[in-house]
C-alpha cells in the first residue's frame, strides 16, 4: 500500500473532528488516566522489580498525584496494564543497504528472544510503507518476511511512525515499539517536531537499534538522525543503542527483555482538568532515594479543537 493512500486513512481512522483543512493527521489522545511505565535501577545499574505502590510519588507540573493504578511486571496475575502490544519498525530504504542484513539478523534474533506479544505490528518502510498485524495466535511467516526485505528507494521514518501510534492509540496495555533504523528520513509529510508532539501523546516506550548511515556519522544528516532517534527514546521513557555488529546484539536484547520483565505501570487521574494540549511534567520520585527511575519526561495533554464556523 502506498505511503500517501495510509496517511490518508490515518486522518479517516485516527483523527478527532477538526477543521477540513489539514496538513498533518489529528489524533486523539489517552486522556481519562495518566499511565506512566517506569524503570527503576540501583546506584550499581542493576534492574529493581520487587517494589511496592508506595515506593513511587508521581508528580505533573510539581503537584503530587493520586496514584490509583500500580502493576508491576513481576506481578504473576494477568493485569490489563501490562499485556505488551509490541510494534517493530524496519527500515528498508536506500541508505539502510550497507546494513540491511544486520538489521534483519537483529529484529529475528529480537523477536526469537522476545516473550510472544498479544499484539505485534510489523512494519516495513522505505518511500512506502507495508503494514503487516499479528496476533499472539498467529505470528507464523513473521521470520520469513524479514528475510525477503530488499533494499531500495528513499525513507518515510516520520510518517511510519506516526502510521504506528495512530494503530495504538488507546489501545490498553504496554505499547513498546522497537525501531530498526539509521534514523535519516527524506520524504515523509510529518515533521520531526510533529512525531515527538504524538510520542508524547501516546504512552508508547521507545527502543530505537540505531545503525550507522553509509558515509559515517559525521554527515549533518546522520547527526540529525542520531539526535532524532535519542529524543524518541528520551521522549518515550526507553533507550537507543548503537549496535557496530552482531556481537552486540545479545546485549542489546537483552537489556530491553529484562526491563520489559521489570516495569512498573502507574496509573493516575490528572488534577488538572484543562484541554489545553500543553506539556505537562512528569516526575517519578522514589520513597528509598537511592533508587534511579527511567520515564517519560512529561506528556501533552488533551486539546478540544473547535470545528470552523
Amino acid at each position: 500500500m502506498s505511503r500517501n493512500l495510509l496517511l490518508a486513512c490515518l486522518v479517516l481512522c485516527a483523527a478527532a473532528p477538526c477543521p477540513a483543512a489539514q496538513d498533518a493527521p489529528i489524533f486523539d489522545v489517552e486522556v481519562d488516566v495518566v499511565h506512566v511505565t517506569v524503570t527503576v535501577r540501583d546506584e550499581d545499574g542493576n534492574l529493581v522489580s520487587d517494589l511496592e505502590a508506595d515506593d513511587f510519588v508521581v508528580k505533573e507540573d510539581g503537584r503530587e498525584q493520586v496514584v490509583e493504578v500500580f502493576a508491576p511486571a513481576a506481578d504473576p496475575d494477568e493485569r490489563e496494564e501490562l499485556v505488551l502490544n509490541l510494534g517493530m519498525l524496519f527500515d528498508t530504504s536506500s541508505s539502510m543497504r550497507d546494513n540491511l542484513e544486520l538489521s534483519r539478523v537483529s529484529a529475528m534474533r529480537f523477536l526469537d528472544a522476545i516473550p510472544r506479544a498479544k499484539d505485534l505490528i510489523l512494519i516495513f518502510f522505505d518511500e512506502d510503507i507495508q503494514i503487516s498485524r499479528y496476533s499472539s495466535e498467529n505470528q507464523q511467516g513473521i521470520f520469513g518476511r524479514i528475510l525477503e526485505t530488499e533494499s531500495r528507494n528513499a525513507t518515510a521514518l516520520y510518517d511510519s511512525i506516526a502510521v504506528y501510534l495512530s494503530r495504538v492509540m488507546g489501545t490498553p496495555g504496554r505499547k513498546v515499539l522497537v525501531i530498526f533504523s539509521d534514523g535519516e528520513d527524506t520524504i515523509s509529510s510529518v515533521r520531526p517536531d510533529e512525531v515527538i508532539r504524538l510520542v508524547r501523546s501516546t504512552n508508547v516506550t521507545i527502543y530505537p537499534v540505531a545503525f550507522l548511515a553509509k558515509g559515517g556519522a559525521g554527515r549533518r544528516s546522520q547527526v540529525r538522525a542520531r539526535a532524532f532517534l535519542g529524543e524518541l527514546a528520551k521522549s518515550s521513557g526507553g533507550q537507543v543503542f548503537h549496535p557496530l555488529g552482531y556481537r552486540e546484539l545479545a546485549a542489546i536484547y537483552n537489556t530491553i527483555l529484562d526491563e520489559l520483565n521489570g516495569q512498573y505501570v502507574l496509573g493516575y487521574v490528572s488534577d488538572n482538568p484543562e484541554r489545553d494540549g500543553k506539556f505537562r511534567r512528569l516526575e517519578v520520585e522514589m520513597r528509598p532515594d537511592h533508587l534511579r527511575p527511567r520515564h517519560r519526561p512529561g506528556y501533552n495533554a488533551p486539546e478540544v479543537l473547535e470545528p470552523e464556523g
